[in-house]
Formats: C-alpha cells, sequence, structure tokens
C-alpha cells in the first residue's frame, strides 16, 4: 500500500498543475505556486517533477492521449450531426487544455519535445477531419471537388487550433472562463462546421441551420 501513494501525489500534482495553468496561464503559475497550492514543500514537488517542463509534458501526453482516441471516431462520420456531435467533443477536449493553445507560440519557443509533439498532433488532426470529409462524401452529406478537400480540411483545423485565441482576443477578461466555456465550444463547432455549408447536400445544410439556429437561443 505505501508503494502507491508517490503515484497520487503525482496525480494530485498534475491535476493542480492544470488547473493553475488552465486559470493563469502557463508563463504564470511558478513551481512555488503550485506547491503552495498543493500544501506541499518544493522538494516535494520536485522529488516527482524535477523542472516545470516535465509538468507540461506529462500534461501533453494525457491530452495527446485523449485527443487521439476521439480522433479515431472521425472516419465514423457520416451527417451533419454526427459532424456536430464530433467538433464539440473535440473543443471539449481541446478546452480541458486550454492552456497549451492559449500560451501555444510561447511554449513552442521554449520546449523542443512540444514543439515535436504537437505537430505530430497538428498532422493526426489534419488527417482525422479529412477522414471526416471523406465519411460525409461517401454518405453523400457533402459533394466536394478533390481539389478542395485539402484547403478546405486546413482551414477547419486551423480554426480548431485557434479558436480559443480568438476567443480570448475577443475579451480577454472572461473568454477562458469556466462560465464562457459553453458558448465558447458550441460557437467554435460551428464556425468550423459552416466551413462544410458550401458542399452540404439541400437537406443537410437545412439541418445545419437548424442545430446553429437552436444552439443560439
Amino acid at each position: 500500500m505505501p508503494k502507491k501513494a508517490p503515484r497520487r501525489t503525482a496525480e494530485r500534482i498534475l491535476e493542480t498543475t492544470l488547473e493553475l495553468f488552465n486559470r493563469f496561464g502557463e508563463p504564470n503559475v511558478s513551481t512555488t505556486l503550485i506547491s503552495a497550492e498543493l500544501g506541499i514543500s518544493p522538494g516535494n514537488l520536485y522529488y516527482h517533477y524535477p523542472a516545470k517542463d516535465e509538468l507540461i509534458n506529462s500534461l501533453f501526453e494525457r491530452y495527446e492521449r485523449s485527443l487521439n482516441e476521439l480522433l479515431g471516431a472521425a472516419d465514423g462520420v457520416r451527417h451533419v450531426e454526427d459532424a456536430w456531435f464530433f467538433l464539440h467533443s473535440l473543443f471539449e477536449r481541446i478546452w480541458e487544455y486550454r492552456f497549451l493553445y492559449r500560451d501555444l507560440n510561447d511554449l513552442l519557443s521554449k520546449n523542443r519535445l512540444l514543439e515535436t509533439r504537437f505537430q505530430g498532433l497538428l498532422a493526426a488532426k489534419t488527417r482525422a477531419v479529412r477522414g471526416l470529409l471523406g465519411g460525409l462524401g461517401r454518405s453523400g452529406a457533402i459533394q466536394i471537388d478533390s481539389r478542395e478537400l485539402e484547403p478546405t480540411a486546413d482551414s477547419m483545423v486551423v480554426l480548431l487550433t485557434y479558436w480559443l485565441s480568438f476567443e480570448y482576443v475577443r475579451d480577454p477578461r472572461r473568454a477562458l472562463e469556466p462560465d464562457h466555456a459553453q458558448a465558447a465550444l458550441l460557437r467554435g463547432a460551428q464556425h468550423v462546421l459552416h466551413q462544410l455549408a458550401p458542399y452540404l447536400e439541400p437537406a443537410q445544410r437545412q439541418h445545419l441551420m437548424a442545430l446553429s439556429s437552436a444552439y443560439q437561443r
């Protein structure tokens, strides 16, 4: 039983670090603040995570695993409602680790491992979105020229990656607060999905408009 204690402490450290990073931004959170929030000594924190980058990398690995599990479902999307649910779920994962996107450029400039791994994750997102478009095409929900598929997928991935930055610029004081999460996620999913509007068959386009209207109430 005593052997499990270090793992529990390590878990608590990561959970608290994620909460503080999301709330204040990674550059504004020191290891001293993390240990004080946990009520443990800095030495105890360093025992589990000797450097701040190790905390960041561990959180990113968690995010990467969680996101990759979801991305695998993209090929199963056949209709607008499937795509809406998939994209909203994707934004929920992004929101859970929003500090990565809030401070993305700063993090990548300082952490070579994160830079490489995030590039891989971006490629995985792109493959998933192309798979989503392929599934919609096979079901007849969209009609898109093969020459337009790649730039459309790229545009959707850009929105997925930088939507929270856009929200933050619009309202820096409130955009990334938990009570604004649902509205931000819905707006993000809606705008990504609207990239497909010109290619949707008429009934699917009407369904998209109905979904958008319902969630704007």
